[in-house]
């Protein structure tokens, strides 16, 4: 196995948080969570899908911590992998927020709600 090193790149001030997830609505959920979280928060994140379209998706309140995020995620391009730089507030201020988005574990029937409803839009095939 090929082992490769990465250098995020941002300015000093600026804070960056590295997470994992695994599905399109994470960046809206992510968004929501922030703005929710820290009035006036100026952030910018990015999502590298690992299936589907494969898309880096984008979102944020302030267009230089987005393209940073954007530029980040492309570079390390791995699936999977969610980029949050924060221009004035710190982690600290949104972790726990962030690692309590999930409400818990799907049951069998929203197992099978989820598989159905990536179907029906496309983002799935079989």
């Amino acid at each position: 196995m090929r082992l490769i090193s990465i250098k995020i790149e941002k300015p000093a001030e600026i804070n960056f948080i590295l997470a994992q997830s695994h599905f399109i609505k994470t960046v809206e959920d992510c968004y929501e969570t922030l703005v929710e979280a820290v009035p006036g928060i100026k952030f910018g994140l990015a999502f590298c899908e690992a299936s589907g379209p494969k898309k880096i998706r984008k979102a944020g309140t302030d267009d230089e911590m987005i393209n940073l995020a954007v530029k980040n995620a492309k570079e390390v391009g791995a699936g999977h992998s969610l980029f949050i730089f924060l221009k004035n507030t710190f982690p600290v201020n949104i972790l726990n927020r962030i690692k309590n988005l999930s409400d818990g574990i799907e049951n069998k029937e929203e197992e099978q709600d989820r598989k159905d409803f990536l179907r029906k839009i496309g983002y799935k095939s079989s």
